[in-house]
């Protein structure tokens, strides 16, 4: 299993940072990870099945 962070996360989607959060909000991205105290990341896999999700509905 691999974290990615946020930087990670918009690079790999080609999402930006409200878009993500946007998304979160609205129960259409993988929930992020608590790290730590000031640290959020996203299990890699489910981002990944997020991304192969959106490429079967088109």
């Amino acid at each position: 299993m691999r974290f990615l962070k946020l930087k990670e996360v918009m690079e790999k989607t080609a999402l930006s940072r409200s878009a993500i959060y946007c998304k979160m909000n609205d129960g259409e991205f993988p929930e992020s990870v608590s790290l730590g105290e000031r640290a959020i990341a996203w299990v890699e896999s489910e981002v990944d099945e997020w991304m192969e999700a959106r490429l079967e509905r088109r």
